[in-house]
């Protein structure tokens, strides 16, 4: 990223498919304090249309852990109602930063160690993980990358499961058992609006397993934000 940029330089558009409050409005408050050299407007989707400059560039960057083409399709029919020539940019997953941030939200609940190297004579708290995401058997498919990149930071199996549609954490929990994993724990691998708090816990629950906090305003979250606008910018 660019420390400076000239005043006409595109506005980024951080697009959330849900409320803009809450976590949503804690990450955009991120970018702008690391890049205060960008002019950053947060919306909805459906406000998208009526939120995109006029006369000026802008970048849109939809907050993503996966490319939803539900979602992603909303943002096109927006900026093609709103007549604008904003480019869209692709979801924030999978990338390091993201196992990175899930490996760091397992620590903090005692999920797993804070450090990366796995000694031989200290045993992990847990001996799987269930990677959470919501939106059927697409988001299984689209983080299993991110699955392969945590698993690899745990030295763990990680299975990626659906929390919202059957088969999902129960059938994922019963291979990993089968396996002989007996601790379990699932890493939602949400921004925290795409899903209520309940849907993770009730999983947890029925599975008998640990969970952490999703990702919420983690600052590698801001950091993939403003990487995927400086991409597409130097472009």
């Amino acid at each position: 990223m660019p420390t400076s940029l000239p005043p006409d330089a595109p506005v980024l558009v951080l697009a959330v498919p849900g409320s803009t409050s809450g976590v949503a409005a804690e990450i955009a408050a991120v970018v702008r304090v690391d890049n205060p050299q960008i002019e950053v407007r947060l919306t909805s989707v459906t406000d998208l249309a009526d939120s995109l400059p006029s006369g000026r560039e802008s970048i849109v960057v939809p907050l993503l852990t996966w490319d939803d083409p539900i979602i992603l399709a909303e943002i096109g029919k927006a900026v093609a109602a709103a007549g604008s020539n904003a480019v869209v940019t692709e979801a924030l997953g999978p990338h390091p930063l993201l196992a990175e941030a899930l490996h760091i939200r397992l620590a903090e609940r005692g999920l797993a160690r804070a450090d990366r190297v796995r000694l031989l004579n200290v045993s992990s708290p847990v001996d799987a993980i269930i990677l959470g995401t919501v939106g059927g058997e697409r988001a299984v498919h689209a983080v299993q990358a991110t699955a392969v990149l945590l698993a690899s930071r745990l030295t763990l199996p990680v299975v990626a499961a659906s929390l919202d549609s059957d088969p999902g954490v129960p059938v994922a929990a019963e291979r990993l058992r089968a396996a002989g994993a007996t601790r379990l724990a699932i890493a939602p691998c949400l921004i925290g609006h795409e899903a209520s708090a309940e849907v993770v816990e009730q999983a947890a629950t029925t599975v008998r397993a640990g969970h952490s906090e999703p990702l919420g305003a983690h600052s590698a979250v801001a950091e993939l934000v403003a990487r995927a606008y400086g991409s597409q910018l130097a472009t």
